[in-house]
């Protein structure tokens, strides 16, 4: 399954790490693009992700998520 996540305030490759990194805490998380430029973060995994884990990893990676695609 695939989930795209508008982010906002990534700007940078620490940005991309961090993001990428709090995603793959969730248990199912099998992999995590960013892409800067449009400010979006494609979530693949196993199974339905709660959308209070992706709000909770957004956050604890210091970031806001906007909205889930």
């Amino acid at each position: 399954m695939k989930s795209t996540l508008n982010v906002v305030g990534m700007t940078c490759g620490h940005c991309e790490n961090a993001v990428t990194a709090e995603l793959l805490k969730i248990n199912g998380v099998t992999g995590v693009t960013v892409d800067l430029d449009t400010q979006k973060v494609t979530v693949e995994s196993a199974e339905v992700l709660a959308e209070n884990a992706l709000k909770q990893a957004i956050d604890e990676a210091g970031y806001e998520l906007v909205s889930i695609g």
